[in-house]
């Protein structure tokens, strides 16, 4: 059993420091909010200081 990352979209506030961290997994979307893309883009402590930066955090692990 693995772990993937997942925003919750309606609490982001799009300041893009995760597509910034780890553009290969994340990136803003259309709307202007952070989306996961391709959840095994990246090293798993990428991924994790991605989701340290988020201001709000709105990015967590789930179980896979």
């Amino acid at each position: 059993m693995g772990k993937k990352p997942v925003v919750e979209q309606d609490e982001c506030v799009g300041c893009g420091n995760c597509a910034e961290i780890c553009p290969e997994v994340f990136r803003l979307n259309d709307d202007g909010v952070a989306e996961v893309y391709d959840p095994e883009g990246a090293a798993e402590d990428r991924i994790q200081e991605a989701l340290d930066s988020c201001p709000v955090e709105c990015i967590s692990w789930v179980d896979t």
